[in-house]
């Protein structure tokens, strides 16, 4: 399939995004560049194009390797793009992080519960 594409419906198709919706406000909004420029939704997608997705803390820089406007599954959808290699590593590098950085909140301990907190207030006022 070679003719042009919708952005935000090429977006949809090759999962991306869980809704058209989302992916036409994520553009919109300037989380998405094609080719190093903001684009808007109805914008035309072409095979050899270089976008660059900002999901949440996520950054993709990908290059679209296929054209699509029906959305199957994920491992078809993976077929419609190629990721840089270092892109890929960095991305990897800052999921393993935020996992650490939530292993260390997890360890520390928690504030007083209640029946904790009232122990707390009987001891420094004297009452035990």
């Amino acid at each position: 399939m070679n003719t042009p594409v919708r952005l935000d419906k090429w977006l949809w198709a090759a999962r991306f995004f869980k809704t058209r919706s989302y992916a036409r406000d994520a553009v919109a909004g300037g989380k998405v560049h094609l080719n190093g420029n903001r684009a808007k939704p109805g914008r035309s997608l072409n095979t050899g194009d270089e976008l660059r997705i900002q999901r949440g803390e996520e950054l993709y820089t990908i290059t679209v390797s296929g054209l699509s406007t029906r959305r199957g599954p994920a491992s078809v959808a993976r077929t419609l793009y190629e990721e840089s290699e270092e892109n890929r590593l960095q991305r990897e590098k800052l999921i393993e992080l935020r996992k650490l950085e939530f292993q260390q909140r997890q360890d520390r301990q928690r504030r007083p519960d209640k029946r904790q907190r009232r122990k707390l207030v009987r001891f420094k006022s004297g009452f035990e």
